[in-house]
């Protein structure tokens, strides 16, 4: 089974390129992101790959990075959403905006792809909140805007808040999407302590 490809880049379609590696061209589906941040044919290509095994054929699926094929596995375990909806998904956002509108249960952005309707997005948000690929919830969550403001002011007091909620025993992105709507809610200069007791609050709702 193909993980990675890499090599040069042959030829470009509207949602597959070939990559040639050692003479062999491999054709290669891609959402709408990862063919706009490739080079122009020519150019050194890296992809990670997922492959699909059918009776009819095999699909080499390619993304711009390993998080980005880790949602689309993630996208795939979720009922009504096929290789076509979950490209569509990670065509319009990027991994990190993927992240932040599962945290905030914002189902109007997963919705902006391209044949996600709302109860399909609704369940996307709903089914993926605890399963986010390790890591990504989090940094989504410290790049968050607070209150009009980039976070990097308080991304300490914020990765503090949520890693007192995972010792508590809550999964990393539901613990994230919590301190992101404790940090919406609260001042800008919120110490750890406000957004754990804000974030328990957004909990138990």
């Amino acid at each position: 089974m193909i993980g990675k490809l890499k090599g040069v880049l042959d030829s470009t379609g509207d949602d597959w390129v070939v990559v040639d590696v050692g003479g062999v061209g491999y054709h290669v589906t891609c959402s709408r992101r990862t063919l706009s941040a490739l080079p122009a044919p020519g150019g050194a290509v890296t992809l990670s790959i997922e492959t699909k095994v059918s009776d009819e054929a095999i699909r080499l699926i390619g993304f711009e990075s390993d998080v980005e094929r880790d949602w689309f596995r993630l996208l795939l375990g979720v009922q009504g959403v096929g290789t076509r909806v979950a490209l569509g998904v990670l065509g319009t956002l990027a991994p990190a905006d993927l992240a932040r509108a599962i945290a905030l249960d914002d189902k109007k952005a997963v919705s902006s792809a391209p044949g996600v309707g709302p109860k399909v997005a609704a369940r996307i948000v709903a089914e993926l909140k605890d399963k986010a690929p390790e890591g990504a919830s989090l940094g989504a969550v410290l790049d968050m805007p607070v209150n009009g403001t980039a976070a990097s002011g308080v991304s300490g007091s914020m990765r503090d808040a949520v890693s007192a909620l995972v010792n508590l025993g809550y999964p990393q992105a539901q613990a994230s999407g919590a301190i992101a709507a404790a940090a919406k809610t609260l001042e800008e200069a919120a110490t750890a302590e406000q957004l754990i007791r804000q974030g328990l609050k957004e909990l138990a709702r």
